[in-house]
């Protein structure tokens, strides 16, 4: 499945400058629906409001954080499904490792840049040929 640009993203971060940098990025990248929250439970509020495309969120912020927030979608009967990628600047293997286990997309350490974001974006949207439906 080839990535939808016209498909709301919603990007959370309590760091106001990197919400600017991602939406950047994502601008380039050709995205135009761009929504953005600044903690895991404004990004929760939002995803009930609004069905997004993906969700890209850092890990560490408060009051929830981006990993309680990947937990809370993948709970959510509602919002499961959900593409999402974590960003974080800590590239420990037990944090990676408990972001696959709770369900994330894809996952990217900062600092990145645009062509990063694509392959992950990318990545998240090709299904191995075994998950393709049977014709």
């Amino acid at each position: 499945m080839a990535v939808d640009h016209s498909m709301p993203v919603l990007v959370v971060d309590d760091y106001t400058t990197m919400v600017r940098i991602i939406r950047n990025l994502l601008k380039q990248l050709g995205f135009v629906e761009i929504d953005d929250a600044n903690d895991g439970k404004a990004a929760l509020a939002k995803m009930r409001e609004r069905k997004y495309g993906l969700v890209i969120s850092d890990w560490n912020m408060e009051p929830m954080t981006g990993y309680d927030l990947l937990q809370q979608v993948r709970s959510d009967e509602a919002l499961a499904d959900t593409p999402f990628i974590m960003i974080t600047a800590e590239s420990k293997t037990e944090n990676v490792i408990a972001a696959k286990r709770a369900g994330v997309s894809n996952y990217i350490v900062k600092p990145f840049n645009a062509q990063t974001l694509k392959s992950k974006i990318d990545a998240v949207f090709e299904k191995p040929a075994e998950e393709a439906p049977a014709a």
